[in-house]
């Protein structure tokens, strides 16, 4: 049963909607297949699906049973806003898992126990939830989004599926959006599957296909007239012919020999979606490649490939440089909305950069120092001190001040880092670490008053900057903007890293690797990019009181000393 908090249509669950789902859960069931993989866009139903799998293994073949999502709060999450409605409605399923609020119900947020097994549902961040007990079912949720490894002990997924050896009938199901082109797991374990396609056929011609988005057409900017034409005879086709599609559709599998059974589906074949709705967001995601990344990932269901690096070199992003100069403080670009800074730490030497940043995160470096001195002496730091101080002003006569920087903790001066960290309330000591974490961690509380640093999880931010930010073209969101003070060795800085994938536990993974080359312009980039995603400027906010002040100004008011808009601090999670 479909809970009227968990879907559009409440009520009886059933394929007719989306006819596909028949031949997915077909295949889950069939005892030959012991792996299914589904590589898919969003709002095809994925966790329809895992729900469906859940209650017939609860309902009508009764074993240990693992779900294993990316996080442990996404796990707790599923447990409580998915899992929790469904075994509430469905009559079959209410009466076997006992109520949790009984003492002994052995009912828990993650794990629920049943007649003949149970089901527990953990974090692929978690390793102790990965261990131990023997599982007959396998659900992998979201496969792309789980850590190089669980902890120490290596692949999530090779360890969750080491649980089920014991078991002749196991099964394994692999789900997830794909994620970039040189970390997915899905997309390699699809294309090692059968590779089965949905096949729909013309209401003109008959012509059986799979719905590709090469084959949406609309006139130029109005996605209003957006269309879908059949491959062979170029019929156009409504919303109305390509759902009434679906009901005749079949599954047709590419490599049928193979063991293992395996489903792509893009949002075309979504019955919830109109395909002049899928066009606009594609308008909207295209001019920035982060938000096409994301399209592609969720919308296409593939994977996505960066094909920017003929974009990225140094000498075309120097020929960006504009006119405007801010090393005196003066003469900011009217955009720019709120600054923050990166500092790195050298043995001889800090060098800052301050960057400013406007509406859709648009960004202006401001100005590039170079603080000569070795960094055990107080007189670097009181320089810094005085960098930190700072009054940007704007063209408009709007005063801006440094919001926060950031300065890397790591090296042989970090008792320095901390103790300006500790006198300075605007400056946050940091520590860069690779692989796949979060952009942006809070440091735990530590007894004492001992510092600890923020953690920055450099490699994410290196990727959104140098895969995406740098490459978009068109002044406005996400665009950045560089002076001509800059010189061209900074620009030579800017780009000095190449992405470098690396494995761990056999899992693939994408590090950002200088080799020899001065890469101090890129670090004092990341830093101040980790900034904006610590304090998260209100920017419609700051607009509103720029404006305000200078109409005080117009009308020859005194307006207040500039405050610091931001959102509350709720946020800082590990994002």
């Amino acid at each position: 049963m479909l809970s009227a908090e968990d879907a559009s249509e409440p009520g009886k669950y059933s394929t007719t909607r989306a006819p596909y789902q028949r031949g997915i859960l077909d295949a889950i069931s069939n005892p030959l297949n012991s792996e299914v993989v589904i590589m898919s866009s969003a709002q095809v139903g994925k966790t329809l699906i895992a729900k469906a799998v859940i209650g017939y293994c609860i309902d009508q073949d009764p074993a240990p049973m693992l779900i294993v999502q990316p996080t442990i709060e996404m796990a707790e999450t599923f447990s409580k806003d998915r899992l929790a409605p469904m075994v509430r409605d469905t009559p079959a399923l209410r009466g076997k898992i006992a109520d949790p609020r009984s003492r002994d119900s052995g009912n828990t947020i993650l794990h629920k126990r049943f007649a003949g097994g149970h089901l527990t549902i953990v974090g692929a961040n978690a390793p102790a939830g990965l261990a131990s007990r023997p599982i007959r079912w396998v659900l992998c949720d979201e496969v792309d989004r789980y850590p190089a490894s669980a902890g120490t002990e290596g692949d999530p997924v090779s360890l969750a599926k080491a649980r089920t050896k014991t078991f002749h009938n196991r099964k394994l199901v692999l789900m997830s959006t794909p994620g970039d082109e040189n970390t997915s797991r899905i997309a390699p374990a699809y294309e090692a599957s059968d590779q089965q396609n949905y096949l729909v056929p013309c209401h003109e011609c008959g012509h059986m296909q799979t719905l590709r988005w090469a084959h949406v057409r609309w006139d130029d900017g109005n996605p209003a007239t957006s269309r879908y034409e059949c491959e062979q005879c170029e019929a156009k086709w409504t919303d109305g012919h390509r759902i009434e599609a679906l009901q005749a559709g079949i599954w047709v599998a590419t490599y049928p020999e193979r063991r293992v059974a395996g489903f792509h589906l893009n949002e075309l074949y979504s019955p919830f979606r109109m395909v002049s709705e899928i066009v606009s967001e594609f308008l909207a995601a295209k001019v920035s490649p982060d938000t096409l990344k994301t399209w592609t990932n969720t919308s296409l269901g593939e994977t996505w490939k960066d094909a920017g690096g003929d974009r990225r070199q140094p000498e075309l992003l120097a020929r960006r440089r504009e006119d405007y100069d801010c090393t005196d403080s003066q003469d900011v670009p009217a955009g720019v909305l709120w600054i923050s800074a990166g500092a790195d730490t050298q043995d001889d030497r800090l060098e800052v950069e301050f960057v400013g940043w406007g509406a859709g995160e648009e960004s202006w470096g401001l100005d590039h120092v170079v603080i000569e001195g070795n960094p055990d002496t107080p007189e670097v730091w009181l320089r810094l001190e005085d960098q930190l101080n700072r009054m940007f002003v704007r063209e408009d006569g709007a005063r801006l001040p440094v919001s926060i920087m950031l300065i890397d903790s790591g090296g042989h001066h970090t008792t320095r880092v901390y103790d300006f960290a500790r006198k300075n309330r605007r400056a946050r000591a940091t520590v860069g670490r690779s692989g796949s974490r979060a952009e942006v961690t809070r440091p735990s509380k530590q007894k004492g008053g001992k510092m600890t640093p923020w953690v920055i999880g450099v490699d994410q931010i290196k990727a959104q900057l140098l895969q995406s930010r740098l490459l978009v073209e068109v002044v406005g969101p996400r665009y950045c903007h560089f002076p001509d003070t800059y010189s061209d060795v900074w620009f030579e800085q800017l780009c000095s890293e190449t992405a470098v994938t690396k494995y761990k536990h056999g899992v693939p993974y994408v590090v950002w690797d200088a080799g020899r080359r001065r890469n101090e312009a890129l670090d004092c980039r990341v830093l101040a990019m980790a900034g904006l995603r610590m304090e998260r400027p209100n920017f419609e906010t700051l607009a509103a009181r720029l404006e305000a002040e200078a109409s005080a100004r117009r009308v020859g008011h005194t307006p207040a000393a500039p405050t610091l808009a931001r959102r509350p601090s709720s946020y800082l999670s590990a994002r």
